[in-house]
């Protein structure tokens, strides 16, 4: 009597493994189109209706912009409150709740993102767009294939990006052109190599699903990770590559 010892239980460990990792993906990458497309939509909305952009300015006596209005600068800051509440109220956070935070918190960078089309010509805005889609594209697929740990690599990128943040706010003050295209191009750097780190980190936390709805809340945050880096290297190649109008 033969028998087929190549069906093993290590053989449905596998099966099951690829089939969480499709599962949690699937969910990260839906949750990060849908809020990519509202961002999107909010952008164009502020960028070319006069009255929702004129909110985010203040004008002089004869109309002119002379920075930005109050409510400016609560849409500018909010973002970043909303992912500090996503990060440390994600236990008590429903599914919904998260969800609803995360696409509030897509449509907020949406309106501020709005600015970039006042400022960069539109052919320039869709090729660095596109381009930005492309390398995001490799890395995420390059981060999901490789067999090598990233871990010490995303430590490493962990500290570039504190020193991009930290840079960033000095040269708020300095306003050097110079330092500035340093810090696009170091920014780049630091965003495609987090994108590969950060898809092995879902592909891992993949082998952990279980179903439950805390599992379900963890593909909102993965989501929201692989945002967050490709706007930031959207941005960053939009600084080095953007035509200007």
């Amino acid at each position: 009597m033969e028998t087929n010892f190549r069906n093993t239980n290590l053989n449905n460990i596998e099966s099951a493994t690829i089939v969480k990792e499709r599962s949690l993906f699937a969910s990260v990458f839906t949750w990060m189109f849908l809020a990519l497309g509202i961002t999107t939509i909010a952008s164009l909305l502020f960028a070319y209706n006069p009255e929702l952009g004129g909110l985010l300015r203040n004008y002089d006596e004869f109309g002119n912009p002379v920075g930005t209005s109050m409510l400016g600068w609560i849409i500018m800051l909010a973002p970043l409150g909303l992912v500090l509440v996503m990060n440390f109220a994600f236990n008590k956070l429903s599914f919904v709740a998260l969800m609803g935070i995360f696409f509030g918190f897509s449509a907020l960078m949406g309106i501020s993102l709005s600015s970039i089309f006042l400022v960069y010509n539109l052919d320039s805005i869709g090729v660095v767009f596109a381009s930005t889609c492309a390398l995001f594209g490799i890395m995420a697929v390059a981060g999901y294939t490789t067999k090598a740990d990233l871990t010490k690599m995303g430590s490493l990128l962990m500290i570039g990006l504190i020193g991009i943040v930290v840079a960033s706010l000095i040269n708020m003050f300095m306003k050097s052109d110079t330092m500035g295209y340093i810090i696009s191009i170091i920014s780049v750097i630091v965003f495609t190599g987090l994108t590969a780190y950060d898809v092995q980190k879902i592909k891992e936390l993949a082998q952990a699903n279980d179903g439950s709805s805390d599992f379900k809340k963890m593909g909102v945050m993965g989501a929201l990770t692989l945002y967050l880096d490709f706007i930031n290297l959207f941005l960053s190649l939009l600084r080095l590559f953007g035509k200007r109008d």
